[in-house]
């Protein structure tokens, strides 16, 4: 692992989905998961999220539509937080939503929606 690259992927990390989220998954790290984790932020965050190809928002706004699609509803809720934090609109996520049912199903996008609100009405509720 190289270690400027985890840093810069914990700096991306921590920055998308808050460090709440990310301060919660690394005091669950142990033996088992601790690899899982550097990959992680070494390769998800530091060399993809850190490229500079897109900027973060196009980032968050593609992965929105691939978690949405693969119905993965716990990672959806972290990164629709981080797409907010990104610079994504509210009407943003909504299209993107809305074109995932679509191209991925009704169902997918039904979910998904459901998600969205849940982690929005949170967000509006931490105030």
């Amino acid at each position: 692992m190289d270690q400027a690259t985890y840093d810069k992927g914990m700096k991306i990390r921590r920055e998308t989905l808050g460090d709440a989220y990310v301060d919660r998954a690394m005091e669950n790290v142990d033996d088992f998961t601790d690899d899982l984790q550097k990959m992680v932020t070494t390769y998800c965050w530091g060399e993809v999220w850190g490229r500079e190809g897109l900027d973060r928002k196009s980032r968050s706004l593609i992965n929105i539509a691939m978690i949405a699609t693969l119905n993965r509803q716990h990672e959806l809720a972290a990164h629709l937080r981080g797409a907010l934090n990104n610079g994504v609109s509210r009407d943003e996520i909504k299209e993107v939503l809305l074109q995932v049912g679509i191209y991925a199903g009704v169902p997918a996008m039904v979910d998904s929606f459901r998600t969205a609100r849940r982690t929005l009405d949170e967000i509006d509720a931490e105030g």
